[in-house]
């Protein structure tokens, strides 16, 4: 069991930057354990991959979205995940969810389905 808590989340301008982090605790099995990923819901729309990692942080991918302006990253010392976002657009406004994958630690996948652990996620919006 994994608890998962994000952080970072607020209100930017267009073409600003965030951090946001996830926290994870609990007992059992290490961080190293699980790869981790970060989802996105905006209103009235559907949830979505944003970014995975996997336990080293040697593999990472990305949805097309937020390729290039957005990067995974995390500390295993401590526990948590990143995802530094750059040059944010209106359009990334949303709350974003950090999920934790214990069956796959060294694959990442994009689909929710396969994350069996989840944080309560972090507003970000994004004014023009």
């Amino acid at each position: 069991q994994v608890q998962l808590v994000e952080s970072g989340g607020g209100l930017v301008q267009a073409g600003g930057s965030l951090r946001l982090s996830c926290a994870a605790s609990g007992r059992g099995r290490t961080f190293t354990s699980y790869a981790m990923g970060w989802f996105r819901q905006a209103p009235g729309k559907e949830r979505e991959f944003v970014a995975a990692i996997s336990w080293s942080g040697g593999t990472t991918y990305y949805a097309d979205s937020v390729k290039g302006r957005f990067i995974i990253s995390r500390d295993n010392v401590k526990n948590t995940v990143y995802l530094q976002m750059n040059s944010l657009k209106p359009e990334d406004t949303a709350v974003y969810y950090c999920a934790a994958d214990s069956l796959s630690s060294a694959v990442v996948t994009t689909r929710d389905d396969d994350y069996d652990y989840w944080g309560q996620g972090t507003r970000v919006t994004v004014s023009s």
